[in-house]
This record gives C-alpha cells, structure tokens and sequence, in this order.
C-alpha cells in the first residue's frame, strides 16, 4: 500500500485538522482556514467541504492546502505525524526532510498561537467559576483576579488570529510569541502540580490506617 492509500485510509481529516490545532466542535464544523471565516463554515469528517468558499477534497488536499506544501508532501507528513505503515518505493538514503517554507513557519506558529490561548481562555473559564469568592468576606483566590484580569486580553488575541488581516495577524505573532511559550509552560506546570497533587490525596484517601 502506498502512502497516499495509506493515509486515507488511516486518518480523517477531522483528527488532522484537529492534530493541527484548528478546533472541531461536536458537530464537525469548524472554522475554514482558507478564507477569511469567522463564524464555522467548514465541515471536517473523512473528507472536508467548505460551505463558503467551496474548498472541498480528502484528508491529503486538506493538509496540503493547509500547509502549502504538494499532495505527496503532505501525504508523507501525515504519515509521519500519525505513525502510519506504507510501502516506501525510495530508497531512504535518497530521501531528504521538506525544508519549511517561511509560509509554513506562519501557519504553524499561527495555530500554536491559537491552541495555546484557546488553552488558556478554558483554563480562566474555569478558574472564573471554581475560584470565585463563596461569600461577601471571602479573599479572592489569585486564580480568580487573574481569570478577571486576563479574559477579555486573551479574546481579543484570539480574535485578532481570526483576522483576515495578515499584517495583524504576524505583528501579534511577532510580540507575543515569547509571551505564548511563556503561558504554554506555565499551564504544563499547573497542570503537572494538579496532577501530582491528586494522586497524593488519592494515596492518603486509600490508606489503611494501622491498628
């Protein structure tokens, strides 16, 4: 099996647009990233179709379109992202890695951008609910001035990466891109704190005292 059969038969295009950051919700409608799309007008299944701009195609188009690379470019990059198993007609020492253009660079700082603040703008959402004071004379928790502090800036990034207009869109890129990897390593530390946190109280709650 080749790699183009391989891949469409292994992955659909939901699971790679969501591997490429690009959020699908329930219904399998998201945000068209081929035009200037702001409310979702893409449904991602097996195969992909924009009710918009009409952009229509398998999981293979989709990625190459995305990343604007060539179908088999896109192909053996689906291949290797999701581990996928195909019949190489090259021999390997003839083979050379795709050299990423300065455009795919764009896009793919444009979705890490987009998947850490939508990351973020959930975690603020929770916060704003489970940390919010349970009586008049209650401190705020940090957690909670912060989801108050943070979640109308963290909106407007976000809506300012649905922007049609690219200029913002790599000028926002361009300030805050140390300020995203920042974020993205904070909420791993969060997240590894909870976790560590839990599996301590699971241990004490599991324990039987001795007699």
């Amino acid at each position: 099996m080749n790699v183009f059969e391989a891949v469409k038969q292994s992955v659909t295009t939901r699971q790679a647009a969501e591997h490429f950051g690009i959020r699908v919700g329930r219904n399998g409608m998201c945000v068209c990233p081929f035009h200037a799309d702001k409310n979702p007008s893409m449904k991602v299944d097996r195969r992909f179709h924009c009710f918009g701009c009409q952009a229509d195609g398998d999981v293979i188009d989709f990625v190459s379109r995305l990343e604007a690379v060539s179908p088999k470019e896109a192909a053996l990059m689906l291949a290797q992202e999701f581990s996928i198993p195909y019949e190489d007609k090259e021999p390997p020492s003839h083979r050379k890695a795709p050299q990423e253009t300065p455009e795919q660079r764009f896009r793919r700082m444009e979705r890490y951008c987009f998947r850490v603040l939508c990351d973020y703008r959930n975690l603020l959402r929770c916060w704003k609910r489970d940390y919010a004071p349970k009586t008049p004379d209650e401190d705020f928790h940090p957690l909670f001035v912060e989801a108050l502090q943070k979640q109308d800036y963290v909106d407007y990034l976000l809506d300012v990466l649905l922007s049609p207009d690219m200029e913002e869109r790599a000028a926002l890129i361009i300030d805050c891109g140390k300020e995203v990897n920042n974020l993205e390593r904070r909420m791993a530390e969060l997240t590894a704190g909870d976790t560590a946190s839990r599996r301590t109280d699971h241990a004490r709650s599991t324990a039987a005292p001795e007699r």
